[in-house]
């Protein structure tokens, strides 16, 4: 799918308007223009509540209705978003599981690859070798984050003004299972697929380094080594021809050459190909100034910068609201324009009858109070809290005064309902968190978490774990006391500090949000949040930074970044401040 790159040489002509065949939201995502369209479907371009611009990818339908593909994109979007390299366009928000799947990365200012060549000529040599490298350092992200590309062509490389960025690595890989491709459409582009994808063979790294030498050649000649044409023919001259490699400048033939070879296992590993750009710089050391760039190329990536503001008016609403669509691991999708908030507390529910209990000497009022017993209930409002069987207390009315069992019974009800509002808030005074006795996760107990029907429960109290330090290797747990590191990075824990440098909630139903700078973390700020990852990287993070954890156990979690371990530290880890809510998820189960 081409990522965000029409063509055009002013501002203008870079970002189509929206027609009348393409949505105006996605997920809460406003859309401001139309960046491109491709195999896999249409690219748009929207903004975060602060204003940075995002690419938001959405899928063909044709697509979407094929549960394979949704099952491996889901994958594929999983793995992706663990890709954090220099010259990658991060995947940023993404959903699956909804009408039509789609995915935000991070909106890169400069054309593609080939728009460049199309619209400016060739590259000259050493600015092909600066690219060349930066796309093999993106490669090494990618198949150490255990993805192969599949689909690495000019159009999927974006230039930036520091580098270029490889942008929809692992996609191509949901569209292989679908019948589309098995009814013979291609999602990749054929000038620049390797022999073992054109006869359906395995493909693995050298795949994509295949891929990067026709880049190479491309970038630097302006067409494909393998020509272009009819699918079929060339995918033939892939298999069983030689490149056509004349016009390849002489300090590119052996990089171009070795990427080029038939056999997977003949081809050089990207840390070569690296290694064969410093060879055939002059300078021998790569350096990338900030005119790496034709001037042209520069110009058009100025342009590219004036992204339109969004429109903040939002369109008049066309049909019911619906629920925001989910995020990879279940989680919501971040929702920039339709921020949610706290779920409104339920309606008081039936009390077990406690008759036997004693009555304090001074009842507060509570929600169970005698005194709102006699008043009328809305339709709405669920049981009263207590109401006895007047045939059980007749039945037992015996003797004298037998005869005036109307009063009498009346008299017992009312002060039967006293006894039982009273022994009910007995129960639960010692467990509700506005009593102050700070005693760790008991304190946070609600009366429905006590093994009642319940009703609105109160906010748990915080559990506060002052300096705990998590080594690369290690997990929490957030349900745990004392809170101690555990070691173990991998295994569907809810906290993790993966030895690749992030943070990670892994565990089933879990998430993340990291908070902005400056933004204050509490338990309401969590519970309202939804700009939900499963990781966050650890270059992302400084002493204050904070993030939230939702468990999918029901807790929540703050996360406070007190220090990051020094360079010349044996160990690898982080000081954290880890205030816990325990089932203080809203909606959380009692427990």
């Amino acid at each position: 799918m081409n990522g965000q790159q029409p063509g055009g040489d002013r501002a203008a002509a870079h970002f189509e308007p929206l027609g009348p065949d393409d949505p105006t939201t996605v997920a809460g995502y406003r859309l401001g223009a139309r960046l491109g369209a491709g195999g896999m479907g249409k690219v748009y371009l929207s903004h975060t509540p602060g204003g940075r611009p995002v690419a938001i990818k959405v899928i063909r339908p044709e697509f979407a209705e094929d549960p394979e593909f949704r099952r491996r994109f889901a994958q594929e979007i999983r793995s992706a978003q663990r890709v954090q390299g220099l010259y990658t366009a991060p995947v940023i928000d993404a959903d699956t599981d909804g009408p039509r799947p789609w995915l935000a990365t991070a909106y890169v200012p400069g054309p593609s690859l080939a728009a460049a060549v199309s619209a400016h000529g060739t590259l000259p040599v050493e600015t092909v070798l600066l690219l060349v490298a930066g796309i093999a350092e993106a490669l090494q992200v990618i198949h150490g984050a255990g993805i192969v590309h599949r689909d690495l062509k000019p159009s999927n490389v974006l230039l930036a003004s520091d580098g270029p960025r490889v942008i929809d690595f692992g996609i191509a890989h949901a569209a292989d299972a679908t019948s589309l491709t098995g009814s013979g459409v291609f999602v990749g582009t054929p000038s620049f697929m390797a022999p073992e994808q054109a006869s359906g063979r395995d493909v693995g790294p050298a795949t994509d380094v295949f891929a990067l030498g026709l880049i190479a050649a491309y970038a630097a000649v302006g067409a494909p080594p393998f020509g272009e044409g009819p699918s079929h023919g060339v995918l033939y001259r892939i298999v069983h021809e030689e490149p056509e490699l004349s016009g390849v400048p002489p300090r590119l033939s052996e990089l171009v050459t070795r990427c080029l070879a038939k056999d997977p296992a003949a081809r050089p590993s990207v840390a070569e190909v690296i290694a064969l750009c410093r060879t055939a710089n002059d300078a021998t050391t790569l350096r990338r100034p900030e005119d790496w760039l034709p001037a042209a190329v520069t110009a058009e990536i100025s342009a590219r910068s004036a992204a339109p503001a969004p429109d903040l008016t939002p369109p008049p609403p066309t049909h019911p609201p619906t629920t925001p669509s989910t995020a990879p691991g279940g989680a919501a999708a971040y929702a920039p324009t339709t921020p949610s908030t706290p779920r409104p507390p339920a309606p008081p529910a039936a009390a077990p009858r406690t008759p036997s209990a004693p009555q304090p000497a001074h009842p507060a009022v509570s929600p169970y109070a005698p005194t709102q017993f006699g008043a009328a209930a809305p339709q709405s409002a669920a049981p009263l809290p207590f109401q006895p069987q007047h045939t059980q207390h007749t039945q037992q009315t015996t003797g004298p005064r037998a005869g005036r069992r109307g009063p009498a019974v009346l008299a017992a009800v009312l002060a039967l309902a006293v006894v039982g509002g009273a022994a009910v808030y007995g129960l639960t005074k010692g467990k509700d968190t506005g009593s102050g006795s700070g005693s760790g996760s008991g304190s946070g107990a609600s009366p429905s978490a006590s093994g009642g029907t319940g009703g609105a429960r109160p906010d748990p109290a915080p559990a506060d774990h002052k300096g705990v330090n998590l080594t690369a290797g290690y997990h929490l747990t957030l349900g745990e006391e004392p809170l101690r590191p555990q070691k173990g990075e991998d295994g569907g824990y809810e906290l993790s500090y993966d030895t690749g440098g992030y943070l990670d909630a892994e565990g089933r139903g879990g998430s993340m949000v990291l908070l902005d700078p400056g933004q204050e973390g509490s338990l309401a700020t969590c519970r309202t949040e939804t700009r939900f990852t499963q990781n966050v990287y650890v270059d992302k993070l400084g002493t204050g930074r904070q993030i939230c954890l939702t468990t999918g156990t029901g807790h929540l979690g703050l996360i406070t970044v007190r220090g990051i371990s020094p360079e010349d530290s044996p160990s690898t880890y982080l000081t954290l401040d880890v205030t816990v809510w325990r089932n203080g998820a809203a909606g959380a189960p009692s427990r």
